[in-house]
C-alpha cells in the first residue's frame, strides 16, 4: 500500500493568516500613543491662581501656563504682555478675548507673539486682528502658531523650544478712545503634533531669557529670572520621538508581508520521495 503525503498542501494559507493577525495586531498597539499625541495638552487644570495682571513689556510679561486661564485690566492704547512656555512637538494656539466699555468708537485690537529672541511668529491661522464697531462689547482674537521644532537652521524664523511672549494692543486708536477702560482675558492650549513634526537634532538649551541666571544656579536670591516656568513634564527636546516607532513597525510589516507573499505564491511542496516496494 503506497501512501502518498503532499508536505505544501497542510499550510497552504495559514503563515498569510498569522502575518494579517500580526499586522493587525501591531496597527492596534501603534494607534494608542498616535492617539495620544494628537490630543491637546491638558495644561494647568484649575484657575484658582490664574494671574489677573499683565506685564507691559517683554521683560515684565506675566507668566501663564498652558491652559490657564490669565485676565488683566487695562486701558485702550496699553501694551499687555504675557509669556507661556512651549516645547518641541506642540502646536500652540493663543486666544484672548477683550471686553469693551458701553461706549466706544470702532476699535482695532491685534494679538502678536514672540519666541525666547523677541522674533515675531506668524500664525498659521486664525483672526489675528479684528476691528469692533461703536458700542460692541466685546472682540475675540485667535491665532495658531506652527509646530515648534527641536531643531533649526540659524537663518530660519521656525519656532524652536522655549519661552514665548503674547502682545495684546489696539492699532490706530481714535484719540476719544484713548485711556478708555477694558478688560482682557488671554488663554493658550496646545496640540501635541508627534513624530509627523520631528527632525534630527536639538539646541543645548531652550530659548528661555534668563535661563543662565537661575536662583538655584547662581546661588543668588535675588538673581533676575525673566522666565521661570516649565512643560509639565519638563523640556523633553531630544533625538526621541514616535517616528522611531512607525519606522519599526513599518520595517516589520514590510518583512511580514514578504514572508507572507513568498508562502502564497510558492505553491504546493513536492511530494516526498517513497522508495520502490514501499
Amino acid at each position: 500500500m503506497r501512501i502518498t503525503r503532499h508536505s505544501g498542501t497542510r499550510y497552504s494559507g495559514a503563515p498569510g493568516a498569522r502575518c494579517a493577525g500580526a499586522a493587525l495586531l501591531l496597527l492596534g498597539l501603534a494607534a494608542a500613543p498616535a492617539a495620544a499625541d494628537s490630543s491637546p495638552s491638558p495644561g494647568a487644570s484649575s484657575d484658582d491662581a490664574a494671574p489677573s495682571s499683565a506685564g507691559t513689556s517683554f521683560r515684565t510679561a506675566t507668566e501663564i501656563e498652558q491652559g490657564q486661564r490669565a485676565t488683566a485690566d487695562g486701558a485702550a492704547g496699553d501694551y499687555l504682555y504675557w509669556s507661556f512656555p512651549a516645547d518641541a512637538g506642540q502646536r500652540p494656539t493663543v486666544r484672548a478675548t477683550v471686553r469693551l466699555p458701553d461706549e466706544h468708537a470702532a476699535q482695532t485690537w491685534q494679538i502678536d507673539v514672540y519666541d525666547g529672541l523677541r522674533r515675531r511668529q506668524a500664525c498659521q491661522y486664525g483672526a489675528q486682528k479684528r476691528t469692533a464697531g461703536a458700542g460692541t462689547a466685546s472682540v475675540e482674537l485667535a491665532c495658531v502658531l506652527r509646530t515648534v521644532r527641536a531643531w533649526s537652521e540659524p537663518w530660519a524664523n521656525d519656532p524652536l523650544p522655549g519661552t514665548y511672549y503674547i502682545r495684546l494692543t489696539t492699532v490706530g486708536l481714535s484719540t476719544s478712545d484713548l485711556g478708555l477702560p477694558v478688560d482682557a482675558e488671554v488663554r493658550v492650549d496646545s496640540k501635541d503634533v508627534g513624530g509627523s513634526a520631528a527632525v534630527d537634532g536639538r539646541l543645548a538649551k531652550p530659548l528661555v531669557p534668563g535661563v543662565a541666571l537661575r536662583a538655584e544656579e547662581s546661588g543668588d536670591e535675588d538673581a533676575a529670572v525673566l522666565a521661570g516656568l516649565e512643560p509639565e513634564d519638563g523640556w523633553t527636546s531630544g533625538w526621541w520621538s514616535d517616528r522611531w516607532v512607525w519606522t519599526g513597525i513599518g520595517g516589520l510589516l514590510a518583512a511580514l508581508a514578504g514572508i507572507g507573499g513568498y508562502t502564497l505564491t510558492r505553491g504546493p511542496g513536492r511530494p516526498p520521495r517513497v522508495p520502490p516496494g514501499a
